[in-house]
């Protein structure tokens, strides 16, 4: 059966909008699922990317959804490596064609939240969102 809606869910981590500034992250309850996959989508960089002028998405997790910390490598599939505070993707160059950025999840903690970090000077917005893919569902249908 090629039933796939009855057993994921879609949420938004990064609410799709042009930023020029950090995003308030949500919580992202993963209570019920055992299995999370993050697809961050970015735009044609408003700036010229730079070492100074920069996105890092940030990405956090948390048993109780008060004290986050930053995953590290064997938190994610999908990446060579984790940078400092938990950096999943980086936009540190010229960034001139769309993208999506799949970061598997597989730490064993409840909650997730994701940060765009700006850093530097931003005069023209980046488009940019971010969705978290729960899959595996313990209880079926997924409403």
């Amino acid at each position: 059966m090629r039933d796939i809606i009855s057993n994921m869910a879609v949420v938004e981590a990064v609410p799709p909008a042009a930023y020029a500034a950090d995003n308030t992250p949500a919580a992202i309850d993963l209570r019920g699922f055992d299995a999370a996959m993050l697809a961050i989508h970015v735009g044609v960089g408003g700036i010229a990317f730079s070492g100074t002028n920069k996105v890092e998405f940030k990405l956090t997790h948390s048993d109780d959804d008060a004290t986050y910390a930053a995953v590290t490598i064997d938190d994610v599939q999908g990446l060579d490596s984790v940078g400092a505070g938990g950096i999943v993707k980086a936009l540190i160059a010229a960034h001139a064609a769309p993208s999506i950025t799949r970061v598997g999840y597989v730490g064993n903690k409840r909650f997730l939240k994701l940060l765009a970090d700006f850093s530097g000077t931003h005069g023209t917005a980046t488009p940019l969102s971010a969705t978290v893919i729960k899959g595996r569902a313990r209880d079926r249908p997924v409403a």
